[in-house]
């Protein structure tokens, strides 16, 4: 069967209802599609299939396993069964050798409100694992200036390394090691403010557990404290969005906003973490009139005033090309465009240049 654009459709049941999916996409894709709501923790779509978690097991009529959902390709007639008590049993091990090793100090984790691994384990019942053994005792990296790294809390999902890779290019992630001791790391496992690390974040962005926080958030809210804003990067014309975190009408930081049409979760460090100039004492808030050799607070309507009845004082007095406009790369389209505008349309002139030109 075809369907928009000639994709193949493919028809199968997941839970008992009845679903069509593109052909090549996975079980997972297909019950979302469908509004049915698979657990992961290494699946994203924005990164590439791994299938390392395994919490996205489902039952699938005629095979013997649980395979992964989220690697799982869909074929034509197929029975899938995504919360059966064989899964359920499953998930609920999975979880309970995932937290063997996971401190469970929720209580006190920044990440609390949007961890995936206290979700699932809250959601099928898992408060603590009967296996016992060996447990990391990794040192807390706060080397780098805007990113708390806690391995000890890392689940090895991978997400922090393809991301690195495949959302920035940097390449400053991978494994170490095996067994017990494999960790996802630096090269060398150097910290962090010793490697590659270009400090844009998007680690914290795809980590689903407390392994990756912001510095500059940690002990000021958990995440259902937050209200979020959204809003347009200013640092560039690029027209990144993102969300200002704010508690009680205070910017706390910046977290990634998956709708986001330019840049889905990617940002720069600036983007990411170059929000606190909002508060530096030594920005201007309002606007400056010198008299009598001092400069003094002003109203907006007042500066504006002043700036018309200047400009037009030297346009009468010099003519309209006199008045030259530089604008810059950094601004957006509809600034750039306000500018020139403004220059041919009020100034009366085409002496306007942008950073760009060359």
């Amino acid at each position: 069967m075809k369907g928009v654009m000639g994709v193949e459709l493919i028809k199968l049941i997941i839970d008992g209802k009845e679903v069509e999916a593109p052909a090549g996409s996975t079980v997972l894709q297909a019950a979302e599609n469908a509004g049915i709501n698979i657990p992961r923790l290494c699946y994203d779509p924005e990164l590439s299939k791994l299938g390392a978690c395994r919490l996205c097991v489902v039952e699938i009529e005629g095979n013997r396993l649980l395979p992964a959902s989220c690697v799982t390709p869909v074929m034509q007639g197929m029975v899938v069964n995504t919360e059966s008590p064989a899964v359920i049993e499953a998930r609920r091990t999975i979880l309970e050798l995932t937290i063997a090793n996971h401190p469970l100090d929720c209580m006190t984790c920044d990440k609390m409100g949007d961890c995936k691994l206290a979700e699932y384990a809250y959601r099928y019942g898992v408060k603590e694992s009967p296996f016992e053994g060996e447990k990391h005792d990794y040192v807390i990296d706060d080397s780098n200036p805007f990113i708390i790294r806690d391995l000890n809390k890392c689940i090895l999902c991978g997400a922090c390394v393809r991301a690195c890779e495949e959302m920035t290019g940097a390449d400053n992630l991978s494994y170490l090691n095996r067994g017990f001791h494999r960790k996802a790391t630096t090269a060398a496992d150097v910290p962090y403010i010793d490697s590659d690390c270009v400090f844009c974040g998007q680690c914290v962005a795809v980590c689903p557990t407390g392994a990756l926080t912001e510095k500059t958030m940690s002990g000021l809210a958990r995440r259902w404290d937050i209200d979020r804003v959204r809003t347009t990067c200013p640092f560039c014309g690029t027209g990144c969005n993102f969300d200002l975190a704010v508690k009680d009408k205070k910017v706390i930081g910046v977290l990634s906003n998956p709708d986001s049409p330019v840049n889905g979760r990617s940002l720069c460090v600036k983007g990411r973490f170059g929000w606190d100039y909002i508060y530096n004492e030594n920005r201007l808030t309002t606007p400056l009139i010198k008299k009598n050799g001092k400069f003094e607070h002003a109203s907006w309507d007042e500066a504006y005033d002043l700036i018309a009845l200047k400009f037009n004082e030297i346009k009468d007095k010099y003519g309209p090309d006199s008045f030259a406009a530089l604008s810059s790369a950094r601004c957006t389209n509809e600034e750039n465009f306000l500018v020139q505008k403004f220059s041919r349309a009020v100034m009366g002139t085409n002496n306007v240049d942008h950073c760009a030109r060359t």
